[in-house]
């Protein structure tokens, strides 16, 4: 059995010796994730270090297993559907719409994203922006070519979703419109036009600054923040509050929420969190 303390002192060690530091990671989660490390590579912890000080290439595989890139086209299609019934009257009006996927991994929710704004004739007003640590998933999300048959069947639940609560008007996509299908590759690639649109960008949401001076009218950060302990997570909505338009939307996953402080500088609206009207504060 490993202890607290032996964990602990390698994410210290992996802090001191490379650009990461998930110090402030849920522990739990770092845990597991460490675990099925030393399992999956038959090492020790010691192995572990070693490994973590002399292998950048290690290091980076390390970097996948800690952090979670579970992500699918058009993820939770109920939430898309609220969600847009939310936003179209807060963004319709505005000639230019800026977003950023923060956590963005492959990219998948990212072009989900940019579909429906196509379908809703925004996609000429929107600059959108995908962050993450991964760099292989960045890589990927450049590409744009995905699964085809676990993806296939994501597209036909998200149009059965639609015919049950349609997006202004909107009962089904034609999906061929922003996709290239290939059965005998197995593959589902983007078609350029989509493709070319979001800036895709390998950053450490914990540890660097924001690397965009625009500020933003949505920010997509799903399924990310619950691998957060509670002082990180302050700090991230600090993060986005400032990056954000007054009035602007934040869209969390289905099992995070806001706490203490900064809920009181978001309105709920739904699965959205809202900005307040208000002034800028010092934290």
């Amino acid at each position: 059995m490993i202890g607290e303390t032996a964990f602990r002192d390698y994410l210290d060690e992996l802090k001191k010796h490379t650009p990461y530091d998930f110090s402030e990671y849920s522990d739990n989660s770092i845990h597991r994730r460490i675990r099925k490390i030393l399992k999956d590579y038959d090492i020790t912890m010691q192995q572990l270090l070693e490994k973590t000080k002399t292998d950048e290439d290690f290091v980076e595989k390390v970097v996948e297993e800690i952090t979670v890139n579970t992500t699918e086209l058009f993820r939770d299609p109920e939430v898309w559907t609220s969600v847009y019934d939310k936003l179209y009257s807060g963004i319709k009006g505005k000639k230019n719409i800026n977003i950023w996927h923060a956590g963005c991994s492959s990219g998948m929710e990212v072009y989900s994203n940019l579909i429906l704004l196509s379908e809703l004739g925004f996609l000429d007003r929107v600059k959108v922006y995908g962050s993450d640590i991964n760099a292989r998933m960045i890589r990927q999300a450049k590409m744009g070519k995905y699964a085809l048959k676990f993806n296939l069947a994501q597209l036909k639940a998200f149009n059965k979703a639609l015919k049950k609560k349609p997006i202004l008007g909107i009962s089904e996509i034609d999906f061929t419109k922003y996709f290239d299908f290939d059965e005998s590759e197995d593959s589902l690639v983007v078609k350029e036009f989509l493709r070319k649109i979001p800036w895709f960008v390998k950053h450490d949401l914990v540890q660097e600054e924001v690397p965009f001076y625009n500020k933003f009218d949505i920010i997509f950060c799903r399924n990310v923040l619950i691998y957060f302990n509670a002082s990180l997570q302050s700090k991230l909505f600090k993060r986005f509050h400032d990056q954000m338009f007054p009035g602007g939307y934040l869209l969390l996953g289905n099992h995070e929420g806001m706490s203490g402080f900064y809920k009181t500088k978001f309105s709920k609206n739904g699965p959205l969190f809202v900005k307040n009207n208000s002034f800028h504060f010092k934290y």
